[in-house]
């Protein structure tokens, strides 16, 4: 098993994909998603980041943290696949702010941001979204009813003359801007809404 990650971090010399998400709770689509993205991009290992709370979503039918984060550390198998409260650690709501202090904290590391399809629709609506494309490279998985319509976005035709292949994504120096691709992959059906709506916690 390796070492989780430490707020104060550490010198690991790796790639590193970040899904970040509520995980409300974590499913079977999540841990599709690290594994499609560490194995298309052979990430070393993938971060599940358990947000203390998104900014974007409201808080009502948010379960509390710590049952988030035992959720994620159900899916994941602590040695690829880490399920982590370093965000909490960290004090950080914002991705922007959460790359930075990683970046500081694991300097020798490589960081992709994994994202479902529907993410690279609300980008724009993420804070210094623009800062977040420019900086870090991003790996978009299909989402079921979403893909399409992320594909032809406003972050994704803003962001056209920089999508690459998958293998490119990592390949070579660091570019001056950071590229993003689409990982072809099957479409998981899981959905934490659903989830919640059986277990009968509604919708929100």
């Amino acid at each position: 098993m390796r070492t989780p990650p430490g707020a104060w971090g550490d010198n690991r010399r790796a790639r590193i994909g970040l899904l970040g998400g509520s995980f409300n709770p974590a499913h079977g689509g999540h841990r599709h998603v690290a594994e499609v993205a560490r194995r298309r991009l052979g990430l070393d290992e993938v971060w599940l980041l358990v947000s203390p709370g998104n900014p974007l979503k409201p808080r009502r039918g948010m379960a509390p943290f710590a049952e988030r984060l035992d959720s994620a550390r159900k899916i994941a198998d602590g040695r690829r696949v880490v399920a982590t409260d370093i965000e909490a650690r960290l004090g950080t709501r914002y991705t922007d702010d959460t790359l930075a202090r990683l970046r500081r904290r694991f300097p020798r590391a490589r960081f992709v941001l994994v994202v479902g399809a529907d993410n690279l629709s609300q980008l724009p609506r993420w804070k210094r979204w623009r800062r977040i494309a420019r900086t870090t490279p991003i790996a978009v998985v299909p989402r079921p009813g979403e893909t399409r319509a992320a594909l032809h976005g406003q972050a994704a035709r803003a962001l056209a003359r920089h999508r690459r292949r998958p293998a490119a994504l990592l390949a070579g120096p660091v570019p001056a801007h950071a590229p993003w691709c689409l990982l072809p992959a099957r479409e998981h059906p899981a959905s934490a809404t659903a989830i919640r709506a059986a277990r009968g916690e509604g919708f929100v």
